[in-house]
């Protein structure tokens, strides 16, 4: 049974202090949360690795770009082998990557790569920190990257971080020095390096100061700078080694076990194999465990010289804090007393040692020791706390009420004297003894605010600017995820000292943390729909009720020049979960135009406007986001030819929803793909990355290749050049390339501008190539057959032109065609020019 009590508190996910809201001394305690996977019962190796923990005085900061660019085993090592604070700053979310799980990209797929690196950080010992930076795709130089992110604004979130987690060292996965590499990395070097020197700066970023203050770290490392990571010609001189292997003295594991177990979390990128049954797509091998040498670099950029370890002329003894030296000695001696199977003998000393740690000052490091020995003392009683609720939803002026069990396996005289919520409620008690073998329980009751806001993860809740989230409330900038809607606190007097133990309320049956909702949820029924100038066209939009008895009225903007009828329509839900879909008629303007609708639905006098959308994959607590019901619309002049596509799934994207939007009829190919499902079909289209990940495919190419010798046309979409599983795709000669065009602004040359794919039946300009988002394409072919003919060119800025990116052959009586156009982002986007050449890509000859 998954608990929640101090044991868990600290090392996982950093949240605002409960106390702030309780009335009590400012605190930095974290929350494990109520959904993370089952953790097992504290053992005597962890007691014993939270009282080394307690004991050194060290606090690393790992610096990458993305979701799994991080140094899982180095991690390991310092968290878990030399007790270090350690954690790994993420400058992005990973959102403008790709799923090798399903069709969730941009915004849904960052909360599902947040979550994945929380659950790598529960198995290494790290902490996680992000900033505000949107990962908006591949980036050939930082300096593109800086200005996109605003360089000053994401600076400033690196400062706070490392004001707020204090390092005495910076380690870097890249290097600063352009290179081999992705431009997002060279960035979060370059932002690494910057921000070491600025959060000393009592000038640098001042309204950061009253809450943190200033920290210096001593210096700041490049993790290897190796091929790929950039920093190729760094000096050898400046570097210094170190063996990163060992064994986990609580797990028992080798630290590369471990960092591979915490590696394999990154699921949506494809790792985390097992002979079972990996993604599809993963990359190659299952990561090696083995306990042997791991001998890493560690570059000198910045800050004082070393001559052996990192930590070089660093005191990470009590010694470094005023008054601490005998704290130190403290420490010393209960390691050295303590006994793994009888933990709780040690309970005395401890409890002596807080009374002395109570009188040093209040200083950031000495307050989250405090928190981490009133957790090594109830970790030590086996004292554990459970709140429950019968289900894991609330509409905000609900009354939450469950019942929170308490436990205790050592006889030690603890009582159970209070609890408080983040609601502003409480009951205290003159609490009873707690006895091994007896649970004490106590009913919750309380009221959700009729203003708490919906859960949505905070970076989501206001719309981001161009390369960043916005974030009201800067305290939040630099956490990976929101608070629980309720935090409750639990006083307990042990050995006649007051110690509070952190909760949250998770439902019974899902094991998932509450949430706030609407009673009602708003969707449109797609997300972009395709409208022909000054043409009605009927938008559907479905209700769904969360509670029993919801009734209202619902509507729909539109901007100016857009119009609606109804103007409202009432709908009326009888049981949780029952539905109805509004129709609503729009009528653009008569020339082409692009719009937002949104919906919003009244409900007992309050005014509701949001999605329901679950991001729910097994290896991740499940994630739920209430998003503003909202649809791209965009009108514009689009011709058509054929009625019937078949559409061959790939890596997942939505690319089947907008040719229905367009007109056609799919029809799907999932199985085994033969002639006669192909009887009937005017084109086929092949989905993203289908030859990386379906095993299938080798044995319908035949299939295809023949449905086009007799005059079909398939379309097949991009695929990356490694880990290919069908290497015959094409009737000739084809090779991929990593090559691709990152500007979505570039200029697009028609290298055949007679060519029947951009003339019939749309004829395609330059200003079909306006408004394209992230990018133009990627993996584009590099070399290729002469009976394909290059479409167009592109290039970014200073390279030479690319023109792979759109192949068209003839073969047989039909048309074969290969494209590394990033149509499965445009076309979700709404963008009228990727619409116009894919129905000419796909038109019947």
């Amino acid at each position: 049974m998954t608990s929640i009590n101090v044991c868990d508190v600290m090392h996982r996910v950093r949240t605002i202090a409960l106390a702030t809201v309780l009335g009590v001394a400012a605190t930095s305690t974290t929350l494990l949360h109520a959904q993370t996977p089952t953790q097992r019962a504290v053992t005597g190796a962890q007691i014993m690795h939270d009282l080394r923990a307690f004991r050194v005085n060290a606090t690393v900061l790992h610096v990458g770009a993305h979701p799994d660019d991080e140094n899982t085993q180095l991690i390991a090592y310092l968290a878990r082998g030399r007790a270090y604070r350690t954690a790994y700053l993420s400058v992005t979310r990973g959102d403008g990557g790709q799923n090798l799980l399903s069709a969730d990209l941009g915004e849904k797929l960052g909360v599902a790569r947040t979550q994945e690196l929380l659950a790598a950080r529960r198995i290494d010992g790290g902490q996680q920190f992000l900033t505000r930076a949107i990962d908006y795709g591949f980036s050939k130089n930082f300096q593109e990257a800086l200005g996109v992110w605003g360089h000053r604004e994401i600076l400033g979130d690196v400062v706070r971080v490392i004001r707020t987690f204090r390092p005495d060292v910076i380690i870097t996965r890249f290097s600063p020095e352009p290179g081999g590499t992705h431009g997002h990395h060279t960035a979060s070097a370059v932002l690494a390096i910057e921000a070491f020197r600025l959060a000393g700066d009592s000038t640098a970023y001042p309204e950061q100061l009253p809450s943190l203050g200033t920290w210096q770290p001593r210096r700041v490392f490049i993790n290897g700078g190796t091929q790929g990571r950039g920093g190729e010609n760094a000096a050898a001189s400046s570097t210094l080694r170190l063996d990163i292997s060992g064994t986990d003295p609580v797990r028992g594991e080798s630290f590369a076990a471990v960092a591979a177990a915490s590696r394999g979390m990154h699921k949506t990128q494809g790792f985390g194999q097992t002979p079972n049954g990996a993604p599809a797509g993963a990359p190659s091998a299952v990561f090696a465990s083995s306990a042997g040498p791991r001998v890493e670099s560690f570059q000198l950029i910045a800050g004082d010289g070393v001559t052996s370890d990192i930590m070089d002329g660093i005191d990470t003894t009590w010694s470094r804090i005023a008054g601490g030296a005998d704290i130190g000695s403290m420490i010393n001696d209960i390691i050295a007393r303590f006994d793994t199977v009888h933990p709780a003998a040690t309970v005395p000393s401890l409890l002596e040692l807080r009374t002395r740690l109570a009188s040093l000052p209040a200083i950031a490091t000495v307050t989250e020791k405090r928190h981490l020995l009133d957790r090594i003392i109830v970790e030590s009683l086996g004292l554990r706390v459970e709140t429950v609720v019968t289900q894991s939803e609330f509409v905000p002026g609900e009354r939450i009420a469950g019942r929170t069990t308490v436990t205790i396996r050592e006889d030690f005289p603890v009582t159970w004297t209070g609890s408080r919520y983040s609601t502003g409620t409480g009951v205290e008690w003159t609490g009873s003894s707690l006895r091994p073998g007896s649970p004490a329980t106590r009913d919750l009751s309380t009221m959700l605010p009729t203003g708490a806001p919906l859960t949505q993860p905070y970076w989501l809740r206001e719309d981001a600017e161009r390369g960043r989230f916005t974030v009201a409330d800067p305290a939040l900038v630099g956490t990976p995820e929101n608070e629980p809607p309720l935090r409750i606190e639990h006083a307990f007097m042990i050995g006649g000292q007051r110690i509070l133990v952190a909760d949250e309320p998770i439902d019974v049956a899902t094991r998932r943390r509450i949430a706030v909702t609407a009673p009602v949820s708003l969707a449109f029924m797609q997300e972009t729909d395709v409208f022909s100038p000054g043409v009605e066209r009927v938008v559907r939009l479905r209700v769904v009720a969360a509670r029993a008895g919801s009734a209202g009225s619902t509507r729909i903007a539109v901007p100016d020049g857009w119009r609606v009828t109804p103007a409202m329509r009432p709908f009326s839900l009888r049981s949780i979960g029952d539905t109805v879909v509004l129709p609503f008629t729009v009528t653009p303007p008569a020339v082409a135009a692009t719009a937002m609708i949104t919906a919003s639905a009244d409900v007992a006098g309050t005014r509701y406007g949001n999605q329901r959308v679950a991001i729910d994959y097994p290896h991740i607590p499940v994630q739920l986001l209430q998003p503003a019901s909202r649809m791209r619309a965009s009108s514009f002049p689009l011709a058509t030819r054929g009625t019937i596509v078949g559409y061959v799934t790939g890596a997942g994207d939505f690319i089947p929803e907008a040719l229905r939007q367009m007109g056609y009829t799919i029809r799907m190919l999932d199985t085994a793909i033969t002639s006669q499902q192909l009887h009937g079909v005017d084109a086929v289209v092949v989905g993203i990355r289908a030859m990386n990940v379906r095993n299938d495919l080798a044995t319908a190419m035949p299939a295809l290749l023949a449905y086009v010798r007799e005059g079909g046309t398939v379309v097949m979409q991009y695929n990356q050049s490694s880990g290919l599983k069908v290497t015959n795709f094409s009737p000739f000669r084809l090779t991929l390339s990593q090559q691709r065009v990152t500007d979505e602004n570039s200029v697009v040359t028609f290298l055949d501008p007679a060519h029947p794919v951009l003339n019939t039946p749309n004829r395609i300009t330059a200003a079909d190539f306006e408004g394209w988002v992230q990018e133009r394409g990627s993996y584009f072919p590099g070399e290729w057959a002469s009976e394909f003919t290059p479409i167009l060119a592109s290039a970014d800025a200073g390279e030479a032109p690319l023109k792979g990116a759109l192949l068209v052959a003839d073969y047989g009586r039909g048309r074969f065609i290969y494209t590394g156009l990033s149509f499965f982002r445009q076309l979700p986007a709404g963008v009228p020019g990727a619409y116009r050449l894919f129905a000419n890509l796909i038109a019947p000859r």
